[in-house]
């Protein structure tokens, strides 16, 4: 069991939005089956200085059966931080750990051609525009 300290931050406007989504990210989270969430702590939406934002976020604790659901977890819900509580040490066999580098960079790729595709339709919806 890997015991871990999470903290998950949303930012936007307006404040009720911030703090709704706030809520509905911790119930996401709690619905996950990759952890179980053995505490939270929620901080109500705040003004960011100089800016029309907001900022809440959330703390937890969670513990993950296996590395592999952690790393998952992370792609999925993207964290601010996570801090390994407990074991103090993981150790992988090289089977495991090339397993999960090429699951890493899957993911990496994945999101790299999502990125090339919106950048693609974002220059074409500009040329558009620009004829007109």
């Amino acid at each position: 069991m890997i015991k871990t300290k999470i903290i998950s931050e949303i930012v936007g406007s307006p404040e009720e939005h911030v703090n709704t989504t706030m809520g509905l990210l911790l119930d996401k989270i709690k619905e996950s089956k990759q952890l179980t969430v053995t505490s939270e702590k929620k901080f109500e939406a705040q003004k960011i200085p100089e800016k029309p934002l907001f900022s809440a976020f959330i703390e937890y604790e969670a513990e993950f059966e296996e590395l592999q659901k952690l790393i998952d977890f992370c792609f999925d819900f993207m964290p601010s931080s996570i801090e390994i509580l407990e074991p103090a040490e993981i150790r992988l066999k090289a089977e495991s750990s090339a397993d999960l580098f090429n699951e890493l960079l899957a993911r990496l790729h994945q999101n790299d051609l999502f990125l090339r595709n919106l950048i693609a339709e974002m220059k074409l919806l500009k040329d558009k525009l620009g004829q007109k």
